[in-house]
């Protein structure tokens, strides 16, 4: 099995929400922001080909599904579907994937899945060999969102998933569709029913942390539904992944794509061996 780390589209987005309560002059000295206070920040995918023999995509960014006026307030920098042409690089198009797994169905994780915008067209799936993976308490809050987050979600995407006939809902730490080769973790502090992917050594991190500078315990973003309890999910799931040499993989970490997660003598948790993007990155097996 091989992992590629693919670019969708990128956003940039107001800083002191990315950091939450962490103060500017903090969060600036790590990611400058722009005249308008934001900073770059990217939506990256991990495609695994050869995972028992199938090419899985794990997430599909933010893509190109919204109209002009949305996209310029949700700070989408590019007008084309960047995932599709990164999939091409890779040697692949939408329809070569098996499986596409959601960690959740926020806009900036699950527009990828499609196409680009069209005047007078309604939104459609893209993907359509693949079979859908959700977790199944996401699934319910994606039915039915809180006020507090109802603007992250597409309100076409559940039923063009349903519609599908290839939508899983996921309970526990396996699927049935992909069985022991990938294991699942759950987070509730950025949403409920956050789903994250570990397979071959690696894990998608998500929106729990969602770059290297979130790996520090106290520092959550201002989207996060539960900041308190995150930090403490945080803590344990990098215990975890530390004590099992398993790697992170950061979506919106505009320039790293994996790292090694480490603990310094004052229990403060870094990063370390970090790497822009994969191409090819042989996976570590029984990891899982």
């Amino acid at each position: 099995m091989e992992f590629w780390s693919l670019l969708g589209n990128s956003q940039q987005l107001d800083g002191g929400a990315m950091f939450g309560n962490a103060p500017k002059a903090l969060w600036s000295r790590w990611i400058a922001p722009d005249a308008a206070n934001r900073i770059p920040l990217a939506c990256r995918c991990l495609l695994a080909k050869g995972l028992d023999g199938r090419n899985v995509l794990f997430e599909t960014g933010i893509g190109a599904f919204f109209e002009p006026a949305l996209r310029e307030r949700y700070g989408v920098v590019e007008e084309r579907h960047v995932l599709l042409d990164s999939l091409a690089a890779a040697g692949l198009g939408h329809e070569d994937i098996d499986v596409v797994v959601l960690s959740h169905l926020h806009f900036d994780h699950a527009g990828g899945l499609l196409a680009a915008w069209e005047e007078g067209r309604p939104p459609r799936l893209l993907f359509p060999n693949a079979r859908y993976l959700v977790g199944a308490a996401h699934w319910r809050r994606a039915l039915d969102p809180h006020p507090r987050d109802r603007a992250s979600f597409i309100p076409e995407l559940p039923a063009l998933l349903e519609a599908s006939g290839r939508l899983e809902l996921v309970e526990g730490e396996h699927s049935a569709t992909l069985g022991e080769a990938v294991r699942f973790h759950y987070s509730d502090g950025h949403t409920p029913g956050l789903m994250l992917a570990e397979a071959g050594g690696v894990v998608f991190c998500a929106d729990l942390i969602p770059g290297r500078h979130w790996v520090h315990l106290p520092i959550t973003m201002g989207y996060d539904r539960y900041p308190e309890r995150l930090i403490d999910e945080k803590r344990a799931f990098l215990d975890d992944k530390l004590a099992r040499g398993v790697r992170l993989f950061f979506t919106h970490d505009h320039e790293c794509a994996l790292a090694r997660v480490t603990r310094d003598e004052r229990g403060r948790y870094g990063t370390a061996d970090e790497l822009r993007e994969l191409e090819g990155l042989a996976a570590e097996g029984g990891r899982a």
